[in-house]
C-alpha cells in the first residue's frame, strides 16, 4: 500500500495568490503542496489590466488604507522583480464636465504622499497644447497631468513565485483540481485527480489554505464540505488589444461620462491594451469574454478623448476576466473594495483558511499576513522574509534593469536587440538557463518565428510547468501576439508532437 505524503500545508489555487501563499510557506520551512485545475495563472491572473498600483480611482471610495498599502507594495515589488515590473507614466487629460481640476490634483498629491513613494517620480501638471504628451489628443483637452504607477507581466508574476515556492521544496501540481478534502483526526485527506491522466493523488495536510479565486465559495462548500458567512461578487473585466496609436512610452488614463477610468497602456512594444470594463458576473468564471457592448464601450471611450478613431476593425484581441471581489454590499461594481478578508474555520483542530478578494499589488502582502494568520498552528515556522527577498530571475544588482540590459548585450553578442530584451524581460538574470551553450541563433534550435527558438520552449516546458502550446505562446510569454496564424499552427502542431514523443 502506497504511503500517504504528510505535508503541513495544502493550498488550492494556483494564481496570484495561491502562489504567493505557496512561496511564502515553503520559505518558512513548511512542506507545501500547491493544486491548480488548470495552468498556472490561466483564469483571472493573466486577465488583468497588468497593472502594480495603488488605485488611484479607490481614493474616491475613501480607501485611503489599502491605496497605502497597495503604494508601498508598489515599491516592494519593483525592487524584487524588476524585469517584469517597471515603472511607467500615465498621462491623465482633464474634462471639466467629469471631476473638477481641483479634485484631481488633490487625489494625485494623496497618490504620491500615503505610500512613501522613493523610487518612482511624482506628479506633474501639463500643457497639453504644447507638451508632446498632448499632440494624440483632441485639441480640446488643454490640461493634464502626469503620473507614476508601474506594469507587471502578471502571469510570469504567478510563474515566478510558483518557481519560488517549488526551488523551496513545495509540490506545484498543475491541472489537478482538488476533487475532495475531509477533516479526519485532526488533519485534512486531500484528493487531487489529474485533468491530463485521471490519476488521483492523496495527501494528509495539517492545515488547507482556499486562494480559489472565483472559485472560493465552491471550493468551502462542495470540495471542503465546509461553510462561511463570507463570498464574493464576480465582476469580469474586458479588455481590447489594437495597434498603439501614440509616439512615446508614457500610457494614458482617461475619464469616462460614467465616472470609471480607462487605462490605455503601451503593450508588447508596438500595440495598446485598454481596459476595463466592470460588469456585474453571473455565469461560470469559465465561461467570461468580451461582450460586443464591452468592445464599443472602450473604443468610444478613447474616441471620445483622441484624434486618431478607432473601430471594431482596429481590434486585434480581446480577453476577459473574472475579478472575484469580496462582498462587500456595494451595490455598484466599481465601488466594490479591493481589498481582501481572511475566513478561518478551526473546525476540528484543522484549520481551513479561506482567501476573499484581493488584488495582484497586494498579493505579497495578502501571503505574508496570512501566513502570520497560521502561526499558531505552526509554531516552528520561520518569520516574515520575502519583503526584500528577489523573485527568481529579479537578483540584479541595484534593481537596475537599463545596467542589466548592457550586461546582457556584453554576455549575448550574437543575440538580435529583441531577443535580448525578449529573454531580460522574461527570465532576467536566469537567462543562462534557457540559452545553455549556445553562441549563435543555431545553438537556440529551431525557429518557430518572432523572437520563439526551441531553446525557451525546452525550459518552459522543463522548469516552468508548460504542458501545452497554449501555455507557451499566451502565459509563460506572448508570443502569439508576434506569430502569424501560420506560425502559431504550425507551433502547436510542432509542440504537440514533441509533447507526445516526450510523454
Amino acid at each position: 500500500m502506497t504511503e500517504i505524503p504528510k505535508v503541513d500545508l495544502f493550498v488550492i489555487g494556483g494564481g496570484i495568490n495561491g502562489a504567493g501563499i505557496a512561496r511564502d510557506a515553503a520559505g518558512r520551512g513548511l512542506s507545501v503542496v500547491l493544486c491548480e485545475k488548470d495552468d498556472l495563472a490561466e483564469g483571472t491572473s493573466s486577465r488583468s489590466g497588468k497593472l502594480v498600483h495603488g488605485g488611484l480611482r479607490y481614493l474616491e471610495y475613501y480607501e485611503f488604507r489599502l491605496v497605502r498599502e497597495a503604494l508601498a507594495e508598489r515599491e516592494v515589488l519593483m525592487a524584487n522583480a524588476p524585469h517584469i515590473i517597471w515603472p511607467m507614466r500615465f498621462v491623465l487629460p482633464h474634462s471639466p464636465e467629469d471631476r473638477p481640476a481641483w479634485l484631481v490634483r488633490l487625489g494625485l498629491f494623496l497618490y504620491d504622499h500615503l505610500g512613501g513613494r522613493k523610487k518612482l517620480p511624482g506628479t506633474r501638471t501639463l500643457d497639453l497644447a504644447r507638451d508632446p504628451e498632448g499632440a494624440p489628443l483632441l485639441d480640446k483637452y488643454t490640461r493634464g497631468f502626469e503620473f507614476s504607477d508601474c506594469w507587471v507581466d502578471d502571469a510570469r508574476l504567478v510563474i515566478l513565485n510558483a518557481i519560488d515556492a517549488a526551488e523551496h521544496g513545495a509540490i506545484v501540481l498543475t491541472r489537478s483540481p482538488c476533487t475532495a478534502a475531509r477533516r479526519e483526526n485532526g488533519v485534512w485527506r486531500v484528493t487531487t485527480t489529474s485533468a491530463t491522466t485521471g490519476e488521483t493523488q492523496h495527501f494528509e495536510a495539517k492545515a488547507l489554505i482556499n486562494a480559489a479565486g472565483p472559485w472560493v465559495s465552491d471550493v468551502v462548500t462542495r470540495v471542503a464540505g465546509s461553510n462561511s458567512t463570507r463570498n464574493v461578487r464576480l465582476v469580469k473585466g474586458s479588455h481590447i488589444i489594437v495597434p498603439k496609436f501614440w509616439a512615446g512610452t508614457n500610457a494614458y488614463l482617461v475619464q469616462n461620462h460614467d465616472k470609471r477610468v480607462i487605462f490605455i497602456n503601451p503593450y508588447e512594444r508596438d500595440k495598446a491594451l485598454i481596459g476595463t470594463t466592470d460588469i456585474p458576473w453571473e455565469g461560470r468564471p469559465e465561461d467570461v469574454t468580451a461582450d460586443d457592448a464591452e468592445i464599443q464601450y472602450l473604443i468610444d471611450a478613447v474616441n471620445r478623448y483622441f484624434k486618431e478613431k478607432l473601430t471594431r476593425d482596429d481590434v486585434l484581441e480581446t480577453f476577459s476576466g473574472v475579478r472575484p471581489l469580496f462582498d462587500d454590499g456595494q451595490g455598484n461594481p466599481s465601488a466594490v473594495t479591493r481589498d481582501y478578508v481572511f475566513d478561518l474555520d478551526e473546525t476540528g483542530g484543522a484549520p481551513l483558511l479561506n482567501i476573499f478578494g484581493g488584488k495582484i499589488t497586494t498579493y505579497r502582502e495578502l501571503a505574508e499576513r496570512g501566513m502570520n494568520r497560521m502561526e499558531k498552528f505552526f509554531p516552528q515556522m520561520g518569520r516574515d522574509w520575502t519583503h526584500a527577498a528577489p523573485l527568481p530571475g529579479g537578483d540584479i544588482a541595484g534593481a537596475d534593469f537599463e545596467a542589466f540590459r548592457e550586461t546582457v548585450k556584453t554576455d549575448y553578442p550574437w543575440m538580435p536587440p529583441s531577443l535580448r530584451r525578449h529573454y531580460g524581460r522574461l527570465y532576467g538574470s536566469r537567462i543562462s538557463q534557457i540559452v545553455g551553450d549556445a553562441r549563435s541563433l543555431d545553438g537556440l534550435g529551431r525557429h518557430f518565428g518572432g523572437t520563439l527558438y526551441e531553446a525557451e520552449v525546452v525550459y518552459l516546458v522543463e522548469r516552468e510547468w508548460a504542458q501545452t502550446a497554449e501555455d507557451v505562446l499566451w502565459r509563460r510569454t506572448k508570443h502569439h501576439l508576434h506569430l502569424s496564424e501560420e506560425q502559431r499552427a504550425a507551433f502547436t502542431a510542432w509542440f504537440g508532437l514533441a509533447h507526445a514523443r516526450a510523454a
